[in-house]
């Protein structure tokens, strides 16, 4: 688990750093696929987790990691399935979980994303609170089909529902709910075992996140699989504690932004005490995602 979260560290710094600085950790990153359930895999590498569909019709994938890893990627798929890749999802627009979009175009898939996620690609961003200038993303790695609320899919024997949960991880998040085989692929709106990053410059929200979370907790049952966006393979009772830690800081650090308090002050009260042991070992810190919260809070106060 601890080199897991140290490597989901690394993703993230990539994505605001040159490829020529990491790119012999990739020539050693080596893609994994688990069964899920159903016609439902899990692939892991590094970046995003990717969801895989297979059947009798296509493939079909939810996230394609970072560039680099695009041949072991199809390859990983290749022991799992003779079809063709048709198309791809994507459940957010940052680079860990987009980054083979245009090899993936290339080869004949069909990228398939939230409008806002092609808007946020194809033009400059800022992601303010890793101080990260992210430059648009060539005309080829765009996604070709757009939708606004929902988008369903029907292969391999299963009804794919993709929907838009608003202003949580970023502005663009999409869920992907494999009805069939009873798997849901939350993208970041769920990390699995560490605190979450929200991306604030993004129109991400923490009131967002817990709103979409509780969304998808209503529409799943104790034998479903989760996917997460980081981490490891989940269930419905490990999301329940999820979102209960979200809401306990979330209202804690409201509270002390109610009561006048510094970020500071909200620092050294530590707020996230009783979770850290579980939750803060990963990307961000205890004190960066309460930073977050604060930011975040403090807007909409």
């Amino acid at each position: 688990m601890r080199c897991y979260r140290i490597t989901v560290f690394l993703f993230f710094i990539f994505v605001f750093n040159s490829l020529a600085v990491y790119c012999q950790d990739f020539e050693k990153v080596e893609i994994t696929a688990e069964k899920v359930a159903g016609t439902i895999f899990m692939l892991q590498g590094k970046g995003g987790n990717i969801g895989a569909c297979v059947g009798d019709d296509a493939v079909f994938l939810v996230d394609d990691q970072f560039a680099p890893l695009t041949e072991k990627i199809k390859f990983a798929i290749s022991k799992i399935s003779n079809k063709k890749i048709r198309f791809v999802i994507n459940t957010h627009w940052h680079y860990d979980h987009v980054g083979g979009n245009e090899n993936f175009g290339d080869a004949g898939a069909a990228i398939v994303a939230h409008e806002n996620v092609r808007y946020r690609m194809s033009t400059d961003q800022v992601i303010a609170f890793l101080d990260a200038e992210v430059p648009a993303s060539l005309k080829a790695a765009l996604p070709i089909i757009t939708f606004s609320r929902d988008i369903r899919f029907y292969l391999n024997g299963e009804e794919i529902h993709i929907f838009h949960v608003k202003n949580a991880h970023t502005d663009g998040d999409a869920v992907v709910f494999f009805k069939k085989s009873n798997v849901i692929h939350t993208g970041d709106i769920y990390f699995s075992g560490i605190y979450p990053f929200i991306d604030l410059s993004s129109h991400g929200s923490i009131d967002g996140v817990i709103s979409a979370a509780k969304h998808i907790l209503s529409i799943i049952n104790e034998n479903t699989k989760i996917i997460p966006g980081h981490g490891p393979m989940s269930n419905k009772s490990e999301f329940t504690v999820y979102i209960e830690m979200l809401e306990t800081l979330r209202n804690r650090v409201s509270e002390h932004i109610s009561n006048g308090k510094t970020l500071k002050e909200i620092h050294e009260s530590r707020p996230s005490k009783e979770f850290d042991a579980v939750w803060g070992d990963g990307f961000l810190t205890p004190d960066k995602f309460v930073q977050i919260l604060y930011e975040d809070l403090s807007r909409s106060k």
